[in-house]
């Protein structure tokens, strides 16, 4: 029918054009395809599943510059010409258009093939985001050549009874196992949840005939009422499902003549001000989900909605709120109709886990949950996600975003892995550099094996590394600069043994079964005969390895376990030190790698990333403290044996091993500087050194250049406010006499010392408003942008670590000062209520407690003062930028650090 004429039928009367007549004609075997933008992202993955399926019925694709490309299918290939004009002028022909282009072509695409071809009669338009002029355009252009369109922003459509799919991915990738022969038509708002339906209608004993996917703009070409029409007129169905989602009247005017169970969801939009999504029904509309409840209620004459609990219908129909009570109204309805199912169930919708992981756990069988195989074409998928070990994540543009680390913007305390920095703060050094590798802070096993790991590459002595960073130092580059020199050492063919080792070690632990045990059982249990050591990459030598004993040595002293470690020491010969390293490294990696919580480019890199932790910590220290048996004063042997990662990276930084009070300041310090969430300077010039070598290639990142990038964008400025709080008081504490800060009895009146400095700066402040100058300097470490304008406020993160320091008995004074000081500017009238204390007096506090006794003594002067409160920030940031590399490495685009153009700025 053409034009104006109208369909007259006994379903409806239509003043518009149909086609269609039935459901069986929606997609025939005799359709013919022509799909536009076929080479596109979307389309070459689902067009050569549809071609395969439907017997090959896409006869040629357009994509415009490429013709003479041809689009690869599992039954031949399909040829692309640059318009659809030349594809007809090679002799195809074709019946039925696809349309996937993007949203400002999609007009013109449908008016191409409307112009050219007079022979075709359906469009089915997969393109979202379609302007609703375009769509009024594409109407209208529809209604005057007599073509059927169905979309947009839907899935297409698909036949199981003429297995035929035409447009989007209904069914997947398999859609002959999701989509089996029956009796139940599906027209459905969302494109996803025609296939989910249909599965579920599997479940209870029902198959499908033709499934339709209508999209959810606001014009719906091909809507509720067409469907009816042709659901009425289709011999073959006995019914349908109807998906529907709020805005539009189609439903209410949609006259079904064969039973119905209309499941309507979306509720919650009611609530909304704006439309969303599927062209959400705007706030206080007559089309909301709970108005089209209302419609079908009354056309099955019902009074409620059915639940499993209340099974309300009619022979008419039934109204559900959720897709998973689809079958059971079905079943209901039918029933009252005294139809049958189609075949026996073929499962049930009730709890089926797919993954099952007891976490190495040994529960008792009651609480062991059953793991049953998933429904095709599932099955396979997670077959061979069961068979991979270590995860992997989807890559994403990752300017200024972190999947590492964050910030809460109510409370300021940044995360990373999902651990908090108060929580880090707690935690020892080895804890720290776990949370960067293996993404949580690991067990007391992991800390026995990553800190000799980590202190076999801490002494220097004799190793160009060290030769790097003292010259540098001696030219009086800063902290970061020197350790900068020795990391470019550190380059891949350092530990490429090491790594390659490991990937062996993986492999072949993975062929032999090695589940997802740890700590004793990981140990003790497995049978190391079942791994085949065939072809080792040499993992052995007939010479001994003075630094693989010593490696080892470290791991069994502090009674480290690992699987790893024991297979290797049963293999012929003597293990090399990169053989241990990536020992070390697996039993490090094997946990996190079997639960698929770190990816195997993440695994792979540990070697790498503890030969540099090791060498930043050594390269701190200058060259007369490495010596040829011992660093900072600790002997080799009780650095890899007995020495924490704390003390070690202490002694490095201040040539001295620490008192208890000490490494617990240390410590905390690590953990709360270990990020600042995402968009820290220092992190971006990590991450910009990995999206320029292209993480989409890993081999070709080197994670030296990544951690100099880090250091290169460090400076005095980080690290607890700068100088600027250790200097403030410095010049607070400078003649009090002083001995130790950590001291109870210190004998310092910290009221009076902190109402004298609130004084001075009462005075400094009236001095500078006299002058008229507005530049008035605030004190440091005091204030917060968030933590402001009550009576008495407070940094969680200050209060956290004071409370923590309270429960250890712990004092200083430094932090004590600080406390009084902020109550007496308010006392004092300086200020209109009590400020924070916030976190960057904290550090500097912290800092100072440290540095202060060395300060006394002479040892150090202000400038290596300032240069060790930079140095203390390296340690932890180094960690946390490690993490982010990783990150990026696993998540990230080329280039996309990039700022975009349109966002650049050209200042005058």
């Amino acid at each position: 029918m053409q034009g104006n004429h109208w369909h007259k039928t006994g379903v409806g009367d239509f003043k518009y054009h149909v086609g269609v007549s039935s459901l069986r004609q929606i997609a025939t075997r005799e359709d013919r395809v022509c799909v536009l933008n076929i080479l596109g992202g979307e389309s070459s993955e689902v067009t050569p599943v549809s071609h395969a399926y439907s017997g090959g019925n896409v006869v040629f694709g357009t994509a415009p510059g490429k013709a003479g490309a041809v689009l690869e299918t599992a039954i031949g290939t399909v040829p692309v010409y640059d318009n659809v004009r030349d594809g007809l002028a090679a002799g195809h022909r074709f019946n039925c258009g696809v349309v996937y282009l993007p949203p400002s072509a999609a007009r013109d695409g449908v008016a191409e093939l409307i112009r050219v071809n007079p022979e075709l009669r359906k469009i089915f338009i997969i393109t979202e985001k379609i302007s609703v002029h375009d769509a009024r355009e594409i109407r209208a252009m529809g209604q005057q050549h007599g073509i059927d369109i169905f979309g947009a922003n839907g899935l297409g459509v698909a036949d199981a009874w003429n297995q035929v799919r035409i447009g989007g991915a209904l069914g997947g990738d398999k859609p002959g196992d999701s989509l089996r022969r029956g009796s139940i038509a599906i027209f459905s708002n969302s494109g996803g949840f025609s296939t989910t339906i249909a599965q579920y209608l599997r479940m209870a004993g029902w198959g499908t005939t033709t499934v339709i996917s209508s999209g959810k703009d606001v014009y719906i070409h091909y809507a509720a009422p067409e469907f009816a029409f042709a659901l009425a007129n289709d011999a073959r169905s006995k019914a349908a499902v109807l998906y529907c989602e709020p805005g539009g009247y189609y439903e209410l005017d949609a006259q079904f003549t064969k039973p119905v169970v209309a499941c309507v969801v979306g509720r919650w939009k009611s609530k909304l001000t704006r439309a969303v999504g599927h062209a959400g029904a705007m706030a206080g509309g007559d089309d909301d989900a709970q108005a089209k409840e209302r419609w079908f209620m009354e056309k099955f004459g019902v009074d409620a909605a059915f639940t499993p609990d209340k099974p309300v219908c009619s022979a008419k129909g039934a109204l559900v709120t959720n897709i998973a009570h689809i079958p059971a109204a079905l079943t209901a309805v039918m029933r009252a109709n005294a139809t049958l199912p189609d075949f026996a169930p073929e499962g049930s919708l009730a709890l089926k886990p797919w993954f099952g992981s007891d976490e190495g756990l040994d529960l008792p069988e009651e609480m062991r949950i059953p793991v049953v195989e998933a429904v095709a074409p599932y099955n396979e998928q997670v077959a061979a996600l069961n068979a991979q070990i270590g995860g992997v994540v989807p890559r994403q543009g990752m300017k200024d975003a972190s999947g590492a680390s964050q910030m809460d913007a109510k409370t300021q305390v940044s995360s990373l892995h999902g651990t908090s920095m108060l929580q880090a703060a707690t935690l020892p050094f080895e804890a720290h550099v776990a949370l960067a590798l293996v993404h949580d802070v690991g067990g007391e096993n992991d800390h026995k094996l990553i800190a000799p790991a980590v202190a076999a590459h801490v002494n220097l002595h004799g190793r160009p590394e060290l030769d790097a960073a003292q010259a540098c130092r001696d030219a009086g580059n800063a902290p970061n600069a020197v350790l900068a020199a020795a990391a470019a050492i550190i380059g891949p063919r350092r530990q490429e043994s090491a790594r390659t080792a490991l990937k062996f070690m993986i492999e072949r632990f993975h062929s032999a079964g090695l589940g997802m045990e740890f700590g004793a059982s990981l140990s003790d249990s497995f049978d190391i005969s079942r791994v085949d050591a065939g072809e080792e990459p040499g993992l052995t030598s007939d010479v001994p390895d003075p630094r693989a004993r010593s490696l080892m040595s470290g791991v069994e002293e502090r009674g480290g376990r690992s699987v790893f470690l024991r297979w290797l020491k049963s293999l012929p010969g003597h293990p090399t030190e990169a053989a241990v390293l990536a020992a070390v490294s697996a039993t490090l990696a094997w946990g996190p790698l079997s639960r698929k919580r770190i990816s195997r480019t993440t695994a792979e890199s540990f070697p790498w990333w503890l030969q540099l932790f090791g060498t930043l910590i050594g390269a701190s220290a200058d060259a007369s403290r490495h010596e040829p048996g011992s660093f900072c004063g600790i002997a080799q042997p009780d650095l890899l044996c007995s020495a924490s990662l704390g003390e070690i990276a202490f002694a490095a930084l201040l040539g001295r091993t620490p008192q208890p009070d000490d490494l617990f300041a240390f410590q905390t310090l690590v953990g709360l500087l270990l990020t600042n969430g995402p968009g820290a300077i220092s992190s971006q010039g990590a991450k910009g050194a990995v999206s320029s070598d292209g993480p989409e290639q890993p081999e070709r990142v080197q994670l030296n250049k990544a951690l100099i990038g880090f250091l290169s964008h460090t400076g005095y400025a980080h690290g607890g406010n700068g100088y600027e709080g250790i200097a403030y008081l410095c010049e607070q504490f400078r003649d009090t006499g002083l001995k130790d800060p950590g001291a109870k009895d210190h004998g310092i009146d910290v009221q009076s010392l902190a109402a004298r400095a609130v004084e001075r700066y009462a005075e400094y402040k009236k001095a500078r408003k006299a002058l008229g100058s507005q530049d008035i300097a605030k004190l440091p470490g005091v204030n917060h942008p968030v933590f402001k304008d009550k009576p008495i406020n407070h940094d969680p993160r200050e209060v956290f670590i004071a409370k923590l320091s309270a429960e250890r008995g712990e004092t200083n004074v430094f932090h004590a000062f600080y406390r009084a000081l902020v109550q007496q500017l308010f006392d004092a009238g300086v200020s209109r209520n009590v400020y924070c204390v916030n976190v960057d007096a904290v550090i500097a506090a912290l800092l100072l407690k440290m540095l202060w006794k060395p300060l006394q003594a002479g040892a150090m002067d202000e400038r290596d003062l300032e240069a060790a409160a930079f140095t203390i920030f390296l340690y932890p940031r180094m960690l946390g930028c490690a993490a982010e590399v990783d990150d990026h490495l696993n998540r990230g685009f080329n280039m996309d650090t990039r700022t975009p153009a349109s966002q650049c700025r050209f200042v005058a």
